[in-house]
């Protein structure tokens, strides 16, 4: 039975609402229109990208733990207690709700925030001049459909987009949108991704109906999808990017 507080769903349908991205100014007057789970989420990533940009210890440190996580329950690893914006999701649920989450709809959050929070740290591992979470609205479909170049191998993002939205449980999901992430990773020009709507969409996804709205987003994301113009804003650069190798980063990626 659901939680008579559980009353997480976006404002505006699965897909929540599609808003252009404005750079480093991300998002701070925007969470309030959101999810209990998309805001703290996104505002959990956001700082920690922010301080991983400028190569914080702490940050970096952070990040390796929680890629550590990609791939496994969310009970596995309490390691990554208090990096997945969890307490931002029972705090902004109380307020708005005046009541604490029930057991069903915290443990759903919590698994839809592991997953989207490791991801996150695979997809911005290395990264220190582009922020690859924006709170812009940018859903899986979108993202894939970017990678896209008109050329043969399109077949193959395609097919892997598919498989995506065919999963049958949600580890499956997982394991397919880590895929996904990882050619986003390595594509030539940054594909980044909204991951407090991807939270919000793999809590929604465990929910009674919740696979095939969800498909039916990415879907609708993957189809609309427009390349941006020649003369629009490109996705968030960090100020006074890093062009050389910091020892952080070396002692990261060992």
């Amino acid at each position: 039975m659901t939680d008579i507080h559980d009353r997480t769903s976006p404002p505006s349908g699965p897909g929540g609402p599609t808003r252009d991205g404005d750079g480093d100014g991300e998002q701070a007057g925007r969470e309030h229109s959101y999810s209990p789970l998309r805001s703290a989420v996104a505002q959990r990533v956001l700082n920690l990208q922010r301080d991983y940009c400028a190569d914080r210890p702490y940050a970096v440190a952070a990040l390796a733990r929680l890629r550590r996580g990609v791939g496994r329950q969310a009970t596995e690893l309490p390691e990554l207690w208090g990096l997945l914006g969890m307490e931002g999701f029972h705090a902004q649920h109380f307020a708005q709700w005046q009541a604490p989450a029930g057991e069903e709809a915290a443990e759903r959050a919590e698994r839809a925030a592991h997953i989207a929070v490791t991801l996150w740290a695979l997809h911005q591992q290395s990264e220190r001049t582009v922020f690859m979470h924006r709170s812009d609205g940018t859903s899986v479909g979108a993202a894939v459909r970017r990678l896209m170049s008109g050329a043969d191998s399109d077949e193959g993002i395609r097919k892997r987009f598919v498989r995506a939205g065919s999963a049958s449980t949600l580890d499956v999901v997982a394991q397919r949108l880590r895929e996904l992430v990882v050619l986003f990773r390595a594509h030539e020009s940054p594909v980044p991704l909204d991951y407090g709507l991807l939270a919000e969409q793999l809590d929604q996804w465990q929910r009674p109906g919740g696979p095939p709205r969800i498909r039916q987003a990415w879907g609708r994301g993957y189809h609309a999808y427009r390349a941006p113009k020649a003369n629009a804003v490109p996705p968030a650069e960090v100020p006074q990017a890093r062009t050389e190798t910091s020892p952080t980063e070396m002692k990261e990626d060992e």
